[in-house]
């Protein structure tokens, strides 16, 4: 998924789901979207974050 893609993804869930979703790069480079409290990866491959309540 590209990054544009991405984002647009995790700005939907956000609004539809109403919980901050994290954007992050997998370990194939490619991008990927998930609910903030289910993310047990590494800190430094999250790219961008989505706060429905910002």
């Amino acid at each position: 998924m590209s990054l544009a893609d991405a984002y647009a993804f995790a700005f939907s869930l956000a609004a539809t789901l109403m919980v901050t979703i994290i954007i992050f790069r997998a370990g194939d480079g490619t991008m990927s979207v998930m609910p903030a409290a289910e993310y047990d990866g590494e800190a430094d491959t999250i790219v961008g974050e989505i706060d429905p309540f910002a």
